[in-house]
């Protein structure tokens, strides 16, 4: 029904020559490496994209809105997890309907982009959150990047100092403070289905417990992933828990030494599991000939590379193996962000459309933790009963 209410022309037997794209690259870097991408792709296909940007925080809001007055765009870029969102409207098509080859991707990558079992989204590379550290503060204090709880701990109260704080992160009452929290959740064995259990309970405690010793500061209840990017780059905290977009960045401040190391783990010789960040593609159900164009250039956006092409441009992990490896080979800073991806999670696996839900309901308690409001196990407890509820 969707696809005979799409775009003009959808019907015509003319070969389409042009579609329409939304994606949320407003940032100055990521839109001019975006345009930089369709443009290769314009060329290649002989299709035209027109192409609209839209903040991202807009972004679900009017995808919800284009799938009720059905003027969906012909390709679509959104945050992965809000892509469960937007294929249980069913205005979305399997990429399994187009000849998209989807061998060497990381598993966690395709059940990023996958809906009951049907795959509606993919990923040209994906984000993810790991530990920056001013290697001159670490050095002076002879102090090794952490890789545990503990040394992270130890670290943290050891760099602070009455004008630096430790360690800087994000637990804003928003996705970026669920995402920020997750690697710390999940790394020691919590899950979303059981938002109080021990085990997210031991994590709480010790992120709250990094506020309350002065390691960090409270204001990390109001800052965003950028101005924890701020906090560290003017050497107000001596190490960082931050996305690899901030490379770019990094390597431009003048006099900044930094290093990046994985999320440190629970225990010595453990894996960090932190979640899959980035965009996923979808093709609308829009009409056979555009969905049939969207697919080309789709399908040029995951070539080997011009994946590679983006995701080094825009610091992001590619999504299949042999491509992330080799960067790993090639830049010493992206390495630990390809060697996490192996055993990184989707947000949306276990939960679905209901995962907003769930994110909003963990944040609470993070805050409500860190505050002083209730303890880690309250908190917690008042989350998995507000989930339940939901």
């Amino acid at each position: 029904m969707l696809a005979g209410c799409g775009s003009p022309g959808a019907g015509s037997d003319d070969p389409v020559t042009a579609i329409t794209e939304l994606d949320y690259y407003t940032d100055q870097q990521g839109s001019a490496a975006w345009d930089e991408i369709l443009a290769t792709c314009e060329e290649r296909t002989g299709i035209t994209v027109e192409r609209q940007s839209i903040p991202p925080d807009q972004m679900l809001q009017q995808v919800l809105q284009q799938v009720g007055s059905r003027s969906l765009p012909d390709l679509l870029f959104v945050d992965n997890p809000q892509l469960q969102q937007i294929a249980e409207t069913g205005a979305l098509t399997p990429l399994g309907d187009y000849d998209i080859d989807t061998g060497g991707y990381y598993p966690g990558i395709v059940e990023a982009g996958s809906h009951d079992g049907e795959l509606y989204g993919l990923a040209p590379g994906v984000n993810g959150l790991a530990l920056f550290y001013d290697r001159a503060l670490l050095d002076e204090a002879g102090i090794e990047p952490p890789a545990t709880w503990e040394e992270l701990r130890a670290a943290a109260v050891e760099l602070s100092s009455a004008d630096r704080y430790g360690l800087a992160f994000s637990a804003i009452t928003a996705e970026e403070g669920t995402w920020q929290f997750l690697p710390f959740f999940w790394s020691n064995g919590a899950e979303l289905t059981d938002l109080d259990s021990p085990e997210a309970v031991a994590a709480l405690e010790y992120v709250s417990g990094l506020v309350a010793d002065g390691a960090v500061s409270a204001s990390v209840l109001e800052w965003n992933q950028n101005d924890v990017a701020d906090q560290f780059a003017s050497g107000n905290a001596a190490m960082m828990v931050n996305g690899s977009w901030n490379l770019a960045r990094l390597r431009e401040e003048p006099g900044l030494d930094y290093g990046v190391v994985p999320i440190p783990v629970p225990e010595a010789g453990a894996d960090p599991v932190v979640a899959l960040g980035g965009e996923v593609a979808a093709i609308p159900a829009t009409g056979a000939g555009r969905q049939q164009a969207a697919a080309r250039v789709l399908d040029c956006v995951l070539s080997d590379d011009v994946m590679s092409t983006w995701t080094a441009g825009h610091a992001y992990v590619p999504a299949r193996e042999d491509l992330a490896r080799r960067m790993a080979e090639e830049d010493a800073e992206m390495a630990p962000f390809v060697t996490q991806v192996a055993t990184a999670r989707s947000r949306t696996a276990d939960l679905g459309g209901g995962y907003p839900a769930v994110s909003a309901a963990l944040i609470d308690a993070v805050q409500r933790a860190i505050t002083g409001e209730a303890s880690a196990a309250d908190a917690l407890r008042a989350a998995q009963t507000a989930a339940e509820g939901s």
